[in-house]
């Protein structure tokens, strides 16, 4: 009578596995919990940082903004986008949206474009993060992406700028980040010998 008991018992049991599918392991981690959003660093080939930026999503898509600058002795200290068009036409280069329209597909953010301060040119872009989050590589092209040309930023504690020193408009967007704990830059976000905000140039 126990063997006839044990076997409905299992035979329920393989009927609710059945109708509830193949039991799932544990997800891992994957590229939907990364964000390109946060504080980032472009380092030239030479080690030298030309700017610090800051990446958000804002209405769906995601925009960078210039959040620091560094300067060589005698530049201006306060420039702006002359020769920018609409609303950011002579807008201080200090805190101007120079990312737009970028769409996120996992690690990958397309079909959006990147001002260029040095001559106020609109290109398409393209950006693609590092699998650890670290790494950003921004793809900045004319017409066709393949004669385009890459630029990797670093990524920076979301912190490493006070308060005090973001520039005003990008305040409620740095407020909406998680801050780490210490509030430690890394090794390649100090302070670079010199070098003004450069971002791509595209190949032509």
């Amino acid at each position: 009578m126990r063997l006839k008991y044990l076997t409905v018992i299992v035979a329920g049991l393989v009927a609710v596995l059945s109708y509830a599918g193949p039991l799932r392991a544990a997800e891992p981690f994957t590229a939907g919990m990364l964000s390109a959003a946060g504080m980032w660093a472009q380092i030239d080939e030479k080690g030298r940082v030309g700017g610090w930026f800051l990446i958000f999503e804002h209405d769906g898509v995601y925009e960078g903004a210039i959040a620091k600058m560094f300067f060589k002795p005698g530049e201006d200290p306060h420039p702006i986008c002359i020769r920018c068009s609409g609303d950011q036409k002579n807008a201080p280069s200090l805190g101007l949206t120079i990312i737009k329209g970028m769409q996120r597909k996992g690690l990958v953010y397309q079909n959006g474009t990147i001002l260029d301060p040095r001559d106020c040119l609109v290109n398409q872009a393209k950006m693609t993060l590092s699998p650890d989050g670290q790494q950003l590589t921004l793809r900045g092209y004319l017409g066709f992406e393949l004669f385009g040309q890459n630029q990797v930023w670093k990524r920076l504690p979301d912190d490493v700028l006070p308060l005090d020193e973001m520039p005003a408009n990008l305040v409620p967007y740095w407020n909406t980040l998680p801050k780490s704990p210490d509030g430690m830059m890394t090794k390649d976000g100090g302070p670079p010998p010199s070098g003004g905000v450069r971002t791509l140039q595209p190949g032509r």
